[in-house]
């Protein structure tokens, strides 16, 4: 009897499927590897579907409406596709979906409602596309999320208010993007080692510059190394930001810290030669360098002075008892 009922699930159901895909009586509705250009009929789909598979075709593009109507699905797989401009509000009328697969794709950039109405979401893959940042507010409605990966993106810094909606988050994943270890990344640092002390798990952050942090994870940087953009006179923006005020993702800034005038190319001006400096060059490892010097020559004065009250005192000792 189980037996018949197991094989009743996996039996594909033969009416009502939007071709060419594969409609099951558990809720699933399998359009996988079918080389689609554009989505099936979705209002074939059987009433109740839970599981929507887009998986690995030839999507490019998605209308606003492309997905209106499916409140009860739970997961909707779109990775391996061609996307790289997804509506604002797509999502908008799956108010039950906690599973969002974006993995593959060529997403550059995300509208600041694209997660719009999403509030149930449990799982989000935004690994393996071109962006290179997360905008502000874009996170907002995901406050039921509690596994997300940015891996493979371009991504070279974050905001912190980006992610402080994220208050149910456990696992972040953000390897493989060319993480630029300076003050743009400093707020977002204390926000990972929030989610780490709240037992939140965060992949490798390595740092691609400034070239002395290079290969090292961001988590292990001390907080000190950042003093310095609490220092900078009026207020100015970092220096990432003069280089690159458009956060090109096509620039080449592996070779910054050597060469900065190919590094100030890559956000299209020149910056400040002291600007590089100080950004490849924290003042407060300078200063660090200055007090070691500082107490070294104080230590020798006051060494000096004891071994002279030593000497002083041996000799008054001797003179006192001879007499």
């Amino acid at each position: 009897l189980c037996g018949l009922c197991l094989l009743a699930v996996m039996l594909p159901v033969a009416s009502s499927c939007p071709p060419p895909c594969l409609c099951y009586s558990d809720g699933s509705v399998d359009c996988r590897g079918r080389g689609l250009l554009s989505l099936p009929p979705l209002q074939l789909l059987p009433p109740g579907t839970l599981s929507l598979l887009l998986a690995n075709n030839n999507l490019a593009s998605l209308g606003a409406s492309a997905f209106a109507n499916l409140s009860s699905l739970e997961e909707l797989d779109l990775s391996n596709n061609y996307l790289d401009n997804l509506p604002a509000g797509l999502f908008r009328d799956m108010s039950n979906l906690t599973k969002l697969s974006l993995h593959n794709n060529s997403l550059t950039g995300m509208e600041r409602e694209l997660f719009q109405g999403l509030g149930g979401l449990h799982s989000l893959d935004l690994s393996l596309n071109g962006l290179s940042s997360v905008p502000l507010g874009v996170l907002d409605e995901l406050q039921s999320l509690r596994w997300l990966s940015l891996a493979g993106n371009r991504l070279r810094g974050l905001e912190r208010a980006a992610f402080e909606p994220l208050a149910n988050l456990q696992h972040l994943e953000l390897g493989q993007n060319p993480w630029e270890c300076d003050c743009n990344l400093r707020d977002f640092k204390h926000w990972m080692e929030w989610l780490l002390y709240r037992g939140g798990k965060v992949d490798a952050v390595e740092c691609t510059l400034p070239k002395d942090l290079r290969g090292r994870d961001i988590r292990g940087v001390p907080v000190e190394m950042f003093n310095y953009c609490l220092q900078r006179p009026g207020g100015a923006p970092p220096c990432s930001k003069a280089l690159s005020p458009s956060g090109a993702p096509g620039s080449d800034k592996s070779n910054a810290a050597e060469d900065s005038s190919s590094s100030a190319g890559a956000g299209g001006g020149e910056a400040p030669a002291d600007c590089v400096r100080a950004r490849y060059r924290p003042a407060s490892v300078r200063r660090a360098i200055g007090t070691v010097v500082i107490a070294g020559v104080v230590c020798g004065i006051v060494c000096i002075m004891m071994v002279a009250a030593a000497a002083y005192g041996c000799i008054y000792a001797s003179l006192m008892a001879k007499y």
